[in-house]
């Protein structure tokens, strides 16, 4: 009796996965707009768009098990939320090497719609782009977490109050990344990174005229 019922509940197993991830996509995704953008930062609309970009580019489509919606939802919760690889495996109930293998996938189809999302209009004609003429590229810091002594987290502790180190991260207009500067602790400021980075002997360098 015991060894049937195991052998039912496995049988079982993948029909319940598939009916909660589908109530789950349904609530997340088409419910409404507003738990759309809460939980994947856009909307219903922007999200079709995207979606239908990434079909195009011929690097992304729809697998016997996996549907591209719900690879690119993956892909946004991870971004908007920070989610590890075994808390989406919970929320989309597949498995850590399904998550892994489509967020790198949709990671890949999204590069290359640079050209498209990104474009570069030097004769643009729109008042907001000439703040942009003459960019070389783009930099931005961001919170990697780690674990350090426990004498040293006030120090490593961000603003969020999270133990992190602040990495500032320099890319160029065709994004690639021409300079990083890790080590910082959590609570150091950008500006001052930012400096720290200017002055150091083989720091980052801005020619001369440009910016």
């Amino acid at each position: 009796m015991e060894r049937h019922y195991r052998k039912h509940l496995l049988r079982s197993r993948p029909r319940n996965n598939d009916f909660q991830r589908f109530g789950n996509m349904n609530r997340m995704i088409y419910e409404t707009d507003r738990r759309c953008v809460d939980e994947l930062r856009m909307d219903l609309h922007t999200f079709s768009k995207l979606c239908s970009m990434l079909r195009a580019t011929g690097r992304l489509h729809d697998t016997r098990n996996v549907s591209v919606d719900e690879m690119v939802a993956v892909f946004l919760n991870v971004l908007a939320h920070h989610k590890k690889n075994r808390v989406i495996q919970n929320d989309f109930y597949r498995s850590g090497e399904t998550i892994s293998r489509y967020f790198n996938a949709v990671l890949g189809s999204v590069l290359c719609l640079q050209n498209e999302l990104l474009p570069v209009h030097e004769n643009s004609t729109d008042e907001r782009w000439k703040w942009f003429k003459n960019c070389l590229g783009a930099l931005d810091g961001t919170y990697i977490r780690l674990h350090v002594p426990e004498a040293d987290k006030p120090r490593y502790r961000t603003r969020k109050n999270e133990i992190a180190t602040n990495v500032l991260g320099v890319c160029s207009q065709d994004m690639q990344f021409i300079y990083v500067l890790p080590g910082w602790e959590g609570s150091a400021a950008d500006s001052r990174i930012l400096r720290d980075a200017i002055s150091r002997r083989h720091g980052l360098r801005v020619p001369h005229g440009k910016r």
